[in-house]
């Protein structure tokens, strides 16, 4: 054979799936990283092990945060005399109630608990001494909360900074978080003799061996992948080093001519919109007529830790949206994004539109931010020392471990999250049986060391993509350039993506865009469908060329619906839809698109 036939054959031959990095992009973003040499690995060592003790936050950062909140609070002796005068008058109150409610009489409490708090809540905490436990407690964090708001000086971030870390500092305090100062844990070890507490520490050792094993709780293996969650039937129609695409099955005699995309975030597994059955936002979508192909993310391993977001981009929304043309040639696709993947999806949407590609029909942002100057408490600690300090964590392993993720979320949430857990489980010694939500949850991945480091650093350090600056193909993107109709849900209760933030899409875009804000929060506001308890939305059309209407506008402007935002978003869809056809074939054999096996696929099972 001719060296010529060669080379010819070897042009046939299809493309390997691979992680096809960017050179060029990678060398800028290594370029405007620091270099770790000789020594320096030891500080990153250093840190790494430190973020093992820490929670991934970081010593310095904390310290700078209560250095200078402490020296402007000791350089005012306004706020000094406020806070003595403070505490002088809570003291005589607390002892007033003290004696009144020795002795029996009725007494006016001293502080106030917020109903929103279920601490404290119980008729025994009403029983001297725990009432005056329970007051003591409660008047000094509300002289904690006076002591770290509004000095003078004080930066805004670290204002936050401290507000926060005091009131999970004292949250940690609460008594209710300790048996002998728990009436509620004490009367039912009383009731049961004590075996509440032996369950409790059964299922306290029973967490630690599946913490140290790498097991999900108890109850998680009700939901199986491919069983009973992410059962929606399929095909895999598409793999590479990334991601898989997952054509699902039509369910109706005709379908609508243009196919959803589902974007999902690649921080967790993809099927939160593929649960259980009663509760699947694909399923519910191919039902009412729509050809769905969800991306399936490969969890990363140390391999991956070069990866960065434009190979998400390039391997994820774009070789997804080619697949899809050879499927259904000349068909324009509703692009859907949820979380981290609607804020790929903007960028991708707003590369597209910058390159004439007009493949985008509209797009949907599900809990997504794209202005990250008001990211919520998840911005807490995002400065120059928390991000190397996450880099450093990360750069050891070459990846970010789910625990460290995980932490992370509970922290944000500890009183929630972490003490009601600890006293509903290890004391009163109830074990709770997760729902398929709760599973999915535990079903956690990782995040590939480069990639997470550029996504923190120029989206939510610099905030790039929201001020023109973030560049796909060495070139800045827009998202003003984006002429496609957008539908933005965002959650009254976000604590991830702060539905103010999401509101600022309508800032950052000259189309109109359809705003929801719906009951609950980042992922139950999400999952929420049709008959679902105690569910409502607002919604309102925000027009392109529309004055501006604030986010507190918006709420007080926009109707309260009863019920799921699910179907108000099928009939947007059905309006910018153009007619019904039959169901394309799953893949597309003659055009290269092989069917590769039954959905879910390979990845969403991988550790």
């Amino acid at each position: 054979m001719t060296r010529k036939k060669v080379a010819a054959v070897k042009r046939k031959r299809p493309e390997q799936p691979r992680v096809g990095y960017d050179v060029a992009a990678m060398q800028r973003n290594m370029r405007a990283q620091p270099r770790a040499h000789g020594l320096e690995q030891l500080d990153q060592m250093l840190h790494s092990a430190q973020a093992r003790v820490t929670g991934g936050v970081s010593p310095a950062a904390v310290m700078n945060a209560y250095l200078d909140w402490f020296v402007h609070l000791a350089n005012s002796p306004t706020n000094q005399t406020v806070l003595i005068h403070k505490a002088v008058n809570d003291g005589l109150r607390l002892m007033t109630y003290a004696g009144r409610s020795m002795l029996g009489a009725e007494a006016e409490p001293a502080a106030r608990r917020d109903r929103r708090d279920p601490r404290f809540r119980a008729e025994e905490w009403k029983v001297w001494p725990y009432n005056l436990i329970a007051q003591s407690f409660l008047l000094s964090q509300s002289w904690w909360r006076e002591a770290t708001r509004d000095v003078r000086g004080v930066s805004a971030q670290h204002n936050r900074e401290v507000q926060f870390l005091t009131r999970q500092f004292l949250d940690f305090l609460s008594p209710a978080n300790f048996l002998w100062t728990n009436p509620e844990v004490l009367r039912r070890s009383f009731e049961e003799g004590g075996q509440n507490l032996v369950r409790g520490l059964e299922n306290a050792v029973d967490d630690m061996q599946r913490n140290w094993l790498g097991e999900r709780p108890v109850s998680a293996e009700n939901y199986a992948v491919g069983e009973n969650v992410a059962a929606t039937p399929g095909k895999v129609v598409y793999r590479n080093a990334l991601m898989e695409l997952i054509q699902y099955s039509p369910a109706t005699d005709t379908v609508w001519r243009e196919p959803v995309l589902i974007v999902p975030a690649w921080i967790m597994k993809y099927y939160i919109l593929d649960l259980s059955p009663e509760n699947s936002l694909i399923r519910y979508l191919v039902s009412r007529g729509r050809t769905v192909f969800a991306i399936s993310w490969k969890n990363p391993t140390a391999e991956d830790r070069d990866v960065y977001m434009d190979n998400y981009r390039r391997l994820g929304v774009m070789a997804a949206l080619d697949v899809i043309a050879k499927i259904q040639p000349g068909a324009r696709v509703h692009a859907c994004g949820y979380c981290l993947g609607g804020t790929l999806l903007s960028i991708a949407a707003a590369a597209m539109a910058r390159d004439g590609d007009r493949r985008l029909a509209t797009i949907t942002l599900l809990a997504a931010q794209t202005n990250f100057s008001e990211a919520g408490e998840l911005m807490l600690f995002m400065d120059e020392s928390q991000l190397s300090y996450i880099e450093d964590m990360m750069w050891a392993q070459g990846y970010l471990d789910t625990k460290e993720m995980s932490g992370a979320f509970q922290f944000l949430r500890a009183n929630d999250l972490i003490w009601s857990r600890i006293i509903r489980e290890y004391m009163l010694g109830e074990k709770d049986r997760l729902n398929d939500l709760m599973a999915w949850s535990t079903d956690q991945t990782r995040m590939p060391y480069h990639m997470h480091s550029e996504y923190l650093r120029q989206l939510f350090l610099e905030n790039r993509l929201a001020t023109g600056k973030y560049q796909v193909g060495g070139r800045p993107v827009a998202l003003t350039d984006i002429e496609a109709e957008i539908f933005a849900v965002a959650t009254i209760r976000d604590h991830i993506a702060p539905w103010q933030s999401v509101f600022k899409i309508k800032i950052l875009s000259d189309t109109d865009v359809t705003f929801v804000l719906a009951a609950g929060g980042h992922n139950a506001g999400i999952v929420s469908e049709p008959g679902h308890a105690n569910r409502s939305y607002q919604m309102m059309v925000l027009k392109e060329l529309a004055t501006f209407k604030d986010p507190e506008a918006f709420r007080g402007q926009a109707p309260v619906r009863s019920g799921s935002w699910w179907p108000a978003w099928a009939r947007w869809l059905s309006q910018r839809s153009s007619n019904k056809i039959k169901p394309p074939s799953m893949g597309a054999p003659r055009n290269g698109v092989r069917i590769l096996g039954d959905a879910p696929g390979r990845y969403v099972l991988a550790p």
